[in-house]
C-alpha cells in the first residue's frame, strides 16, 4: 500500500490494514510511508515499511524502487490522492493497481490505476480508506469487523510522557494545526485559556499542551500561559517525541484540538476526544470515534464566508478564512467539554488500550 501522509490520515487507515491482517492473515502486507509518519506507527504489527522522505525527491524515490526492484506485488493500493505519490507509484511493480474513484482522486491519480474505487459520496476518511478493502473482500465481511488500531507504544514512551505529566490526571491540548500556507485551523489563546481554567476551576485536572517546536506554535503555547494560572498548565510544547506524545495521549482525560494530527492520534487510542471544527468539514474529517463531541461550526463558516450552503458545495470543502474559527465560542467548547468527561471513563477506569508495547 502507498500512503506518505499525515499524521491523521495515515491513523485513519489503521483499520483497513487489520481488517484485512483478519480477512487474510497469511498476506504480506508493505507499506509505504512518509518519514514522520513512520516515526509515528513504526513498530506496527504485521506490517514491513519502506520509508520515503520527501525532502530526498527523486533520488529517495529511486532508493525505494531499489529497495523493492525484486518484488512484485499482487495489488498496489494506491491511497494517496497526490501526483509526488503518483510518481513513485510507477517504478513499483504490482500486477494490479487500485486507487480513488475520479470523484475523490486528485492530481489526476486515476490516470495511475487500473481499477477504481465504487463511488462513496460524503465519506469519511477513514471509511475512504476502508472502502479499499471492501473492494477486495465485500463491504459486507468488511463492516461486520470491529475497528481496530492496536498502535505499538513501546514503555519508553509512556516513560517519556511522564516525565512530563507526572502522576496526576490531565487533559492534553494541542492548540496548533501544521503551519502550512492558508491553513487556518487554529483557535485563539483566549479560548484555550477559558477551557483551561474551567478544567482546572471545576474539575482539578490540569493540562498539558502538547506540539511541535515550529515558531507559530511556541509563540501560541507563550499566549496561552499567559492567560492561565500557572499551576494549571504544563507546556509541552516541542518536548516530546511522536512516541512519546502518543503515550501521554494515551493516559489523558481527554484530548482536545482542532482538525489536525493529535485528534485522530487520540482517537485510535480510543481516549475522549473534542475536536475543534470549522474550516474544515467534520463529517469528512472528525476524530472517527468521537464525532458527537465535536464543537462544529462548519456550516456557519460555509453561509458566512463562502456565501454558499452547506449542500452547495464540494465534499471537504475547506473555508480558507482567517477569522473562520472565531466563530467558535468558548461556552461551545467548555459544554462540550463537561458532557464528554461525564459520558467517558477516566483513563485509570477505562478497558486495556487496544495497543501493543
Amino acid at each position: 500500500m502507498l500512503r506518505l501522509s499525515a499524521l491523521g490520515d495515515v491513523c485513519n487507515l489503521v483499520p483497513t490494514i487489520r481488517v484485512l491482517q483478519r480477512l487474510w492473515p497469511d498476506a504480506r502486507i508493505t507499506w509505504i510511508i512518509g518519514k514522520g509518519e513512520h516515526s509515528l506507527l513504526a513498530g506496527l504489527s504485521g506490517v514491513e515499511f519502506i520509508v520515503y522522505d520527501k525532502a530526498t525527491g527523486l533520488a529517495g524515490m529511486r532508493e525505494v524502487w531499489r529497495q523493492l526492484g525484486d518484488t512484485r506485488f499482487d495489488v498496489l493500493l494506491h491511497m494517496q490522492q497526490a501526483l509526488r505519490a503518483s510518481v513513485l507509484s510507477l517504478g513499483l511493480k504490482a500486477d494490479l493497481r487500485i486507487g480513488y474513484d475520479k470523484a475523490r482522486a486528485k492530481d489526476w491519480q486515476h490516470w495511475f490505476t487500473h481499477r477504481q474505487l465504487t463511488p462513496h459520496p460524503r465519506a469519511h476518511v477513514l471509511d475512504s480508506f476502508l472502502d479499499f478493502a471492501r473492494l477486495l473482500g465485500g463491504a459486507e465481511r468488511v463492516d461486520a469487523e470491529p475497528l481496530r488500531w492496536d498502535l505499538a507504544i513501546p514503555d519508553t514512551a509512556y516513560q517519556e510522557a511522564a516525565r512530563v505529566t507526572g502522576d496526576a490526571p490531565y487533559i492534553v491540548i494541542s492548540p496548533c494545526a501544521n503551519p502550512r500556507l492558508r491553513n487556518f485551523r487554529n483557535w485563539s489563546a483566549e479560548g484555550y485559556a477559558a477551557v483551561i481554567s474551567h478544567a482546572w476551576q471545576e474539575h482539578g485536572l490540569r493540562t498539558v499542551m502538547t506540539g511541535g517546536g515550529s515558531t507559530q506554535e511556541q509563540e501560541m503555547g507563550a499566549r496561552i500561559r499567559a492567560l492561565c494560572a500557572e499551576e494549571a498548565v504544563i507546556d509541552a510544547i516541542g518536548a516530546t517525541s511522536l512516541k512519546g506524545l502518543l503515550a501521554m495521549l494515551d493516559r489523558a482525560r481527554m484530548v482536545i484540538a482542532p482538525d489536525s494530527g493529535p485528534v485522530h492520534m487520540a482517537n485510535a487510542l480510543r481516549t475522549p476526544t473534542l475536536g475543534l471544527y470549522a474550516t474544515t468539514n467534520p463529517e469528512r474529517a472528525a476524530p472517527y470515534c468521537w464525532r458527537d463531541f465535536v464543537v462544529d461550526r462548519y456550516p456557519d463558516a460555509v453561509r458566512r464566508y463562502l456565501h454558499k450552503s452547506p449542500e452547495a458545495i464540494t465534499w471537504g470543502a475547506r473555508v480558507r478564512h482567517p477569522d473562520a474559527m472565531s466563530l467558535i465560542h468558548a461556552d461551545d467548547v467548555i459544554a462540550q467539554f463537561d458532557a464528554l468527561l461525564n459520558a467517558a471513563p477516566s483513563a485509570s477506569s477505562r478497558p486495556e488500550p487496544d495497543h501493543e508495547t
